[in-house]
């Protein structure tokens, strides 16, 4: 299924044509050296409305401009090729391994964070059917608890893909619960266990002290844990999620990112920008609210995707 599709577009005009449209009218200009007035000042809007935020949008533009002054872009079809090769370029610089790290000394854990509304649990249940279906036992912990309804949000996906379920009661002790999970899914024998945090806003202190908290619980009762820290971001609230994953990062060392809701009206360089922005690699895209609505990351499908449409 499409990465990138905007509900109620019929059909969606894709970013490359929009650029092709008022940029590129003439990419003979272009490979001659010259720029026809204002197209280059277009792409670069073009680019900051799809969301690839302005640091990486000046360098797509620049490294447009000295492959056309080159003499290397001559036809449309160079050029997107080209510019395809530039995004995928962008996601694969600095740290970009899209698979999950596994310990060889199991449990694996995950601790997943990310702000109230991104999909953190749903994505919780999407990774536990994916790691469950490679023939995994799986345990998720509700260490929100905070929100009762989350945890019994995850409680229910957990029987949805046959997870083993740990929730602490409502407005317990976030970081004694997943001490104790990770202590029972080492006697039970489990591969993955996979920790939701709370959410609340990522402007507040008490939010990244309690993550802090989480974590170094964690690191006490395993030295090497946890093994991933997957922050998730909404895709559709645009360079907000630059600045929810400058805030997280600041607060605990993030090892990938997950990008939901791609399948509705996100605009794809928000995760360029993203990436770029606290380097670290995008490792899933929620594209759904089904168990199989979960893509594992490739930087060229997904530069040919948001480019394409």
């Amino acid at each position: 299924m499409p990465l990138l599709r905007k509900a109620g577009d019929s059909p969606r005009r894709s970013l490359w044509q929009r650029i092709k449209d008022v940029a590129l009218a003439d990419v003979t200009v272009l490979a001659r050296g010259g720029v026809k007035a204002g197209s280059i000042e277009r792409l670069e809007e073009i680019l900051l409305e799809a969301d690839f935020g302005v640091p990486v949008t000046l360098r797509l533009v620049d490294e447009v401009k000295r492959l056309a002054t080159r003499g290397d872009v001559k036809t449309e079809a160079e050029f997107l090729k080209a510019l395809q090769s530039l995004v995928a370029g962008s996601l694969r610089a600095g740290k970009s391994d899209t698979a999950l790290v596994m310990s060889g000394q199991p449990p694996t854990v995950i601790v997943v964070i990310g702000v109230n509304g991104a999909g953190k649990t749903t994505f919780i249940g999407k990774l536990s059917a994916r790691l469950r279906r490679e023939g995994k036992k799986v345990m998720v912990v509700a260490a929100d608890t905070f929100r009762a309804g989350a945890i019994d949000q995850l409680r229910v996906w957990a029987e949805r893909t046959g997870a083993e379920f740990i929730g602490g009661q409502p407005g317990g002790d976030p970081a004694s619960v997943a001490f104790d999970a990770i202590d029972a899914a080492t006697s039970r024998g489990m591969d993955v266990v996979i920790v939701d945090t709370a959410g609340r806003l990522h402007t507040s202190d008490s939010l990244m002290d309690e993550l802090r908290k989480v974590v170094r619980v964690i690191t006490r009762r395993r030295p090497d844990a946890p093994h991933e820290t997957l922050l998730v971001l909404d895709g559709t609230i645009g360079q907000n999620a630059v600045a929810q994953a400058r805030t997280f990062s600041a607060a605990v060392p993030i090892s990938g990112l997950v990008v939901t809701k791609v399948d509705g009206t996100a605009k794809g360089g928000i995760v360029v920008a993203v990436h770029e922005a606290i380097d670290a690699p995008v490792k899933f895209l929620g594209t759904g609210e089904q168990a199989g609505d979960l893509e594992a990351f490739d930087a060229d499908a997904f530069a040919r995707e948001v480019l394409e449409g």
